[in-house]
């Protein structure tokens, strides 16, 4: 019977064998107080297949080679709720005192590669392109990169299409909206072709090496509120390869609920008007990996 009758479609030997292999495939950690949320998708999901049985189900997620059901689970257990310009402050500290130091000894026309791990429907990427266009005075004198992952393929069509309603654009200025934004005449609003391709969108799992390897020489990380989806093991992996992927002196930025103290010692905490953020130290000083 599905979870919506009342009758969870696992035992809890089943269930703990799915957040198991969850963990070890996504790093998304799933404990007991999440078990009505999981088993309304896992319902959902075994009654698409014509599955009854949650052994056949976790066969189909075990030995499909193309990983599509897989994908299908991660998508409705990811949570995607986020909107423009979100933890401004951090995007102040940013423009008003990350950057400079990225460029202190670093020449005009050399690249400057920022990553947003996590960046759902895309309003983070797009958020920082847009700060950096309005409040970076030397936007035009390097080459930025901006990367952007998810481990939801759903999320990441919408952020490539760069449509959104009314309620992601809230604290939006207008003149930025006129500026950047177009209206469908539907209530909803594309943001411009030209923000649209800066943005290198990826399939990513944060937790998989493979997946991760082409972010690397990266000069700031962006990733707020996914860590908190992590458990401890998968806090401290993270970390570790954020660390591996930055330059020296490369930084961080986590969600405010979010301390890099209590996941790693790999990073150095600094203190800015506009927030804390963590930098990897240059070679040989601080702990290290």
């Amino acid at each position: 019977m599905s979870a919506s009758g009342g009758t969870s479609p696992a035992t809890p030997e089943e269930y703990e064998t799915l957040c198991a292999f969850l963990r070890q495939r996504t790093g998304l950690s799933f404990g007991e107080n999440k078990r009505y949320f999981v088993d309304r998708r896992l319902a959902d999901r075994m009654a698409a297949n014509g599955i009854r049985r949650f052994r056949e189900y976790m066969n189909l997620l075990r030995f499909q080679p193309s990983g599509e059901e897989l994908q299908q689970l991660v998508n409705l257990l990811t949570v995607n709720e986020t909107y423009f310009l979100r933890e401004k402050y951090q995007l102040d500290c940013l423009v008003r005192s990350v950057l400079a130091e990225v460029v202190k000894e670093r020449p005009k026309g050399s690249p400057i590669r920022i990553w947003s791990a996590g960046c759902s429907t895309g309003e983070e990427p797009y958020s920082i392109a847009l700060t950096l266009l309005e409040n970076w005075e030397h936007v035009d004198d390097y080459d930025i990169e901006l990367y952007a992952s998810d481990i939801d393929s759903s999320a990441l069509a919408r952020a490539r299409d760069g449509i959104y309603e009314a309620r992601s654009l809230q604290y939006v200025p207008p003149g930025m909206m006129e500026r950047y934004f177009t209206a469908l005449g539907d209530g909803r609003w594309q943001i411009v072709e030209e923000l649209r391709q800066s943005v290198d969108f990826s399939l990513a799992n944060i937790t998989d090496p493979e997946q991760v390897r082409r972010f690397r020489s990266l000069d700031v990380v962006f990733c707020r509120n996914l860590l908190i989806y992590f458990d401890d093991l998968g806090r401290r992996e993270a970390a570790a390869m954020f660390y591996d992927a930055l330059v020296p002196e490369g930084f961080v930025m986590l969600g405010h609920s979010e301390s890099m103290s209590r996941m790693s010692s790999l990073f150095v905490p600094r203190k800015f008007p506009d927030a804390i953020v963590y930098q990897k130290p240059r070679a040989g000083v601080g702990d290290g990996p």
